[in-house]
């Protein structure tokens, strides 16, 4: 049975520091990060805020804190540690910063691990319901692009998009997705198990380049849709392309503030040049976290919000 997130939080964190943010109340519902760095204050963020507590972390507590994500066993973890993150029960990332070993320009380890950060995983389901009537044109799934900044909450929408497009809603009967999920972000898979809810009728590559894994997708799983996150390399540009062309309907996101910004993008530009995108979902920044700004057109047209 699955524990509860506050549990699996406190789990992986020293002694001392769950003493803190117990004795704080604070609702992990709302918390967003716990950052721990060497001989600094304790931060965590939420709602948007960040908060410092007196406390300023040891190098021992890092220590024991990687000890518990790891279950003692940062050998196992070493392919994940050398992309900087690793996935915790409950789908949460623990990323980490230091002194890197590399070797022939290729990041090897870690030798010092001085920072940590606690990226709490929130589901928020039923945030893509106001979606579908506009990314659905005569029953069809369009084409959907969602912009936001970093933190924006694109990742959350397009987690409950595949979810509702893979069960099934009142808008579109249940489809095959496959998802790409290179940094473990939508699924927010633990030991190969998806910790989020992503629908009974999706393929996940967890810890796969996009590019090789949408290939991958179209050619072994026939997706109906496929959800990647994060596009921005020419070989994505060129992995999208190629499974439109295929038939299957692509749902991605993108880092920016909004259309004019992505139109000056090097790569995803030429995307929205080629009108490859039905439907573009702009999300709001700064203290509007998780809200939608506008949906437009291939055009560049504003249809709603």
């Amino acid at each position: 049975m699955r524990r509860e997130k506050k549990d699996q939080i406190l789990a992986v964190l020293p002694e001392k520091i769950r003493g803190i943010l117990l004795n704080h109340g604070l609702d992990f519902e709302k918390i967003q990060e716990i950052r721990l760095r060497e001989e600094q204050p304790l931060a965590v963020k939420k709602e948007g805020k960040e908060e410092l507590f007196t406390h300023r972390v040891t190098k021992e507590e890092l220590r024991e804190t990687m000890e518990y994500v790891s279950n003692y066993s940062l050998y196992a973890y070493e392919n994940e540690l050398r992309q900087g993150f690793l996935t915790i029960e409950g789908g949460h990332r623990v990323g980490i910063s230091g002194k890197i070993i590399s070797e022939k320009e290729q990041i090897r380890n870690f030798q010092y691990i001085t920072s940590i950060n606690i990226r709490i995983c929130h589901e928020i389901t039923g945030c893509a319901n106001k979606l579908f009537p506009v990314i659905l044109e005569k029953g069809r799934l369009c084409h959907t692009m969602i912009i936001s900044p970093p933190g924006g909450g694109k990742t959350t929408l397009l987690r409950d998009l595949v979810r509702q497009i893979s069960d099934g809603n009142r808008w579109v009967e249940g489809r095959n997705v496959g998802v790409v999920d290179e940094r473990s972000e939508i699924g927010g898979c633990y030991r190969g198990v998806p910790q989020n809810q992503l629908g009974m009728r999706t393929d996940i590559l967890d810890n796969c380049p996009k590019a090789e894994g949408m290939m991958m997708l179209v050619r072994s799983m026939a997706p109906d849709v496929i959800a990647a996150d994060e596009i921005g390399t020419a070989k994505d540009v060129e992995a999208i392309e190629y499974a439109m062309h295929c038939g299957a309907t692509m749902l991605t996101t993108v880092h920016g503030s909004g259309m004019d910004e992505i139109r000056e993008k090097p790569l995803v530009s030429n995307l929205v040049k080629e009108r490859c995108f039905a439907r573009y979902v702009v999300m709001k920044s700064g203290k509007h976290v998780g809200e939608i700004e506008g949906i437009y057109n291939e055009r560049g047209e504003k249809l709603c919000i």
